[in-house]
């Protein structure tokens, strides 16, 4: 059937009292029957005397009657913590510690940039190209060499090097920031840990004397039956419950903390390991490259000497040579000049039938001029009479009527 719905008004003084009604308690009920004392959660004993008595003036603060001081008890301990780890995480570059590889991948490089190894062949290499195929590849193998290509590889290595060696001090730099704020962090959870684990001691402090107020109320409420007393001993019984819980969780956060400690000493380590390889590695391994690159040059520029200077001695040794041998013909020269030349003599005979033929053939060539001179004469003096003749017959006829 259909429950039926009750057309009386609200009655608004029923909201007066919201609280449940207590029952008259008796003497038998269970809710007021001893119970056992829980185990303590931490032991207090032990403290040294400074951190006993800052924990027996902070328990003095605790009021279980007053829910705002248990609340209050421990707040904000751990807040060190999480501001030195939010330090940590803003600070830390991650990923930066990376860049050791690279550098070092870099270094590697440089020594293929500067192809010290070919230059060192290079200066030692006495093998020529032989025949017209050789001569070929010498030419261009040459245009590909170490030494022609040697400046420009220098300025590069020199650019990798300086910038590898930023790279480096920037790590080292960053390493350096986070080691600072690991120790910052270990010196704040430190800190934290300490307050945490007075707050602890004093909330067990504050929960032997509440057991003991606890046990007061129970036999006052016994003894006088009344329900609000039977009350307040529920309720206190209930605040040190939850108040013996926070203390229990704060007893865990305290382990939890402490256990890191040792993986913030890990994680320090590391990375000061980390900045030593680079320290003491890379800011060492790139300088000394750059001193052993530039022996290797100097030692290849020495043996390009060596072998000018080989060639010097060795044309040295030749324009020697040909100056003795110079001077022993010069001087054997002079030597067989001392008694005369034969020579001399055949060339002075064949000078002199020369001359004498030239002589005879200039006589011969006079007298043949002579008589081809008297032979024109004759000639022109017959022509010159025929004229005579001529110009008087012409002369005579000039004169005749």
């Amino acid at each position: 059937m259909p429950e039926t719905i009750s057309s009386a008004p609200l009655d608004l003084s029923a909201f007066d009292n919201l609280d449940p009604p207590a029952p008259v308690p008796a003497v038998a009920d269970d809710r007021l029957a001893p119970q056992p004392r829980p185990e303590r959660l931490v032991e207090v004993a032990n403290l040294s005397p400074a951190d006993l008595a800052a924990a027996q003036d902070a328990a003095a603060k605790v009021d279980f009657s007053q829910t705002s001081t248990l609340l209050a008890h421990g707040d904000g301990v751990l807040s060190t913590i999480a501001a030195a780890s939010r330090q940590l995480l803003t600070g830390v570059r991650l990923g930066d510690a990376g860049e050791a590889g690279q550098i070092a991948a870099s270094v590697i490089d440089g020594i293929k940039i500067l192809r010290i190894q070919d230059l060192q062949s290079e200066s030692t290499s006495e093998a020529k190209p032989k025949g017209l195929l050789g001569k070929f590849l010498g030419s261009v193998a040459d245009a590909r060499t170490a030494f022609k290509g040697f400046a420009e590889n220098r300025k590069q290595f020199l650019t990798l090097m300086d910038q590898q060696q930023a790279k480096a001090r920037a790590t080292k730099a960053d390493l350096a920031v986070t080691i600072d704020l690991l120790d910052q962090q270990a010196q704040a959870i430190r800190q934290s840990l300490h307050d945490l684990k007075i707050d602890i001691a004093a909330g067990q402090i504050a929960l032997d004397r509440a057991e003991d107020e606890l046990e007061a109320k129970r036999q006052h409420a016994v003894a006088t039956g009344d329900a609000a007393d039977a009350a307040d001993v529920l309720d206190y019984r209930g605040a040190i419950a939850n108040f013996r819980g926070k203390i229990a969780d704060m007893r865990e956060a305290l382990v939890g903390s402490a256990m890191l400690i040792p993986i913030i000493g890990q994680n320090r380590s590391a990375a000061e390991t980390r900045m030593m390889k680079i320290s003491n590695g890379l800011l060492v391994v790139i300088p000394r490259l750059m001193a052993v690159a530039s022996q290797a040059v100097v030692q290849v520029e020495i043996k390009n000497a060596a072998e000018a200077s080989a060639k010097l001695d060795e044309a040295n040794r030749q324009i020697t040579l040909l100056a003795a041998k110079g001077a022993q013909e010069a001087a054997t020269t002079a030597a067989r000049s001392l008694g005369g030349d034969s020579r001399n003599i055949d060339v002075l005979a064949q000078v002199a039938d020369e001359a004498i033929a030239t002589m005879n053939e200039v006589i011969d060539i006079e007298r043949e001029v002579a008589a081809g001179d008297a032979a024109r004469e004759a000639r022109l003096a017959e022509v010159r009479d025929k004229l005579v003749r001529g110009m008087q017959g012409v002369n005579a006829r000039a004169v005749e009527k």
